[in-house]
C-alpha cells in the first residue's frame, strides 16, 4: 500500500488544515499517510477511529519562513526533514508540504538525488486554459539560472508527466519566448531550440499567452521567469475577482446578472483556486515530493496526497529516465 509522508507542521496555520485534509483523503483512497511533526498536537486532532489508520513520527523542529532554505539541511530534527528522510529510506513513497518550499525543494533534491541524467529538477504547476485542459508550466521557480539543457530537460520531463498523470496521449511541448519565430528568444532558449528541434510533440516557442489558450500542453521555461508568470497569473485573478465583486456590489442591474451567472462564477473561480491543484511536484528526483502552497487549507492537502499517491501510481520518473536516454542518444 503506498505510504505518504505528510509534513504535518510545515502550514501557515498549523496542523489542523493538514491532518483533517488527510483524513479527507483517507474516505477516498486507500493509503497510509505518515504525519511527521507534534505527535501531541497531531493526536488532539486526530478522530479516535483513524488512529488505528496513520502512523506518527514525532519531529521537534520546524522550517520558519524566515530561515533560509540551505538550513534546512542543518536542522536534522525539522518536520520535512524527517519526513523526507522516510522517501529516502524508503519507509514512504512520497512527500506532501506546505512548508518553507525553497527547505522542502532543497531537502528533496539533495537527500533523494536526481534521477539519472537529470541535471536540475524542475517545480511543475498545472496553469487553467480557456479549453477547460489544464498546461503544465515548468520550472516554475526552482531553478533562477537555467541553461540551454536544462530548459530542453524541462520540456521533456512535463512531456512525460502530461503522458502519464493528465492522460494527454501526445501532448505538445513548447518554448516560452516573446514570439513564436525560431529567432526569437535569448540565446539560453535559442539553444534550448535546437536541442529539442525533431523531438516528438516539440512545436517551437511559444508566447504568454498559449500557456492560457490551451495551444500547448507543455510550456518550458527558467525559474525565473516562470514564477513571475504564476505569480502575475495569481494577481491577475485575483483582481479579476474582486474587479466583479465590487461591480456586481455597486450596479443593481449586475446583482440580477450576478444571479444568472453564479454557476459560470463558481466554475471560474474553480479553475483559478489552487486548493483545487494541491501543490507543485518536484520533477527530476528520485521519489515523488508535492510542494503545496503555505496558505493550504484542508481541501488543498487533500488533493495534494491525491496528486503524490497518482505520481507514485503511474512510474512518471521510469518514463522520465527512459526519454532522457533518448534525447542523450539524439545529441551523441
Amino acid at each position: 500500500m503506498i505510504k505518504i509522508a505528510i509534513d504535518a507542521m510545515g502550514g501557515d496555520f498549523g496542523p489542523r488544515p493538514i491532518v483533517k485534509g488527510a483524513m479527507l483523503a483517507l474516505k477516498r483512497k486507500l493509503f497510509i499517510p505518515i504525519f511527521v511533526g507534534n505527535k501531541d498536537e497531531i493526536l488532539a486532532l486526530l478522530p479516535k477511529r483513524y488512529r488505528a489508520k496513520v502512523s506518527i513520527v514525532e519531529a521537534s523542529d520546524v522550517i520558519l519562513m524566515s530561515d533560509a532554505a540551505t538550513d534546512a539541511v542543518k536542522k536534522k530534527e525539522s518536520s520535512i526533514y524527517k519526513a523526507i528522510e522516510l522517501v529516502r529510506t524508503g519507509e514512504a513513497h512520497g512527500v506532501v508540504s506546505a512548508g518553507h518550499s525553497g527547505a522542502t525543494m532543497t531537502l528533496a533534491t539533495l537527500r533523494l538525488g536526481r534521477l539519472d541524467g537529470v541535471a536540475r529538477p524542475a517545480l511543475a504547476t498545472l496553469m487553467p486554459t480557456k479549453s477547460g485542459r489544464r498546461s503544465i508550466m515548468l520550472d516554475a521557480g526552482a531553478n533562477v539560472d537555467s541553461k540551454a539543457i536544462h530548459i530542453a530537460q524541462f520540456a521533456i520531463m512535463g512531456g512525460c508527466y502530461a503522458e502519464d498523470l493528465l492522460k494527454i496521449p501526445n501532448p505538445s511541448i513548447g518554448i516560452l519566448a516573446n514570439g513564436e519565430e525560431p529567432s526569437k528568444g535569448n540565446e539560453i532558449t535559442k539553444e534550448a531550440f535546437k536541442i529539442l528541434n525533431g523531438y516528438k510533440g516539440f512545436k517551437g516557442n511559444v508566447e504568454g499567452t498559449d500557456i492560457f489558450n490551451g495551444s500547448c500542453d507543455v510550456i518550458a521555461c527558467d525559474g525565473f521567469i516562470g514564477n513571475l508568470v504564476l505569480k502575475a497569473s495569481e494577481g491577475v485573478a485575483a483582481t479579476i475577482s474582486q474587479l466583479i465583486k465590487d461591480y456586481i456590489r455597486k450596479s443593481p442591474v449586475a446583482i440580477t446578472g450576478a444571479l444568472l451567472m453564479r454557476k459560470v462564477f463558481k466554475l471560474l473561480k474553480k479553475q483559478i483556486d489552487y486548493a483545487e491543484i494541491g501543490g507543485a511536484p518536484l520533477i527530476g528526483i528520485k521519489g515523488c515530493a508535492i510542494v503545496s502552497h503555505g496558505k493550504s487549507n484542508s481541501k488543498a492537502i487533500e488533493n495534494a496526497i491525491y496528486q503524490a499517491i497518482t505520481y507514485v501510481d503511474t512510474g512518471v520518473n521510469e518514463h522520465i529516465v527512459s526519454r532522457l536516454k533518448e534525447l542523450k542518444n539524439k545529441e551523441v
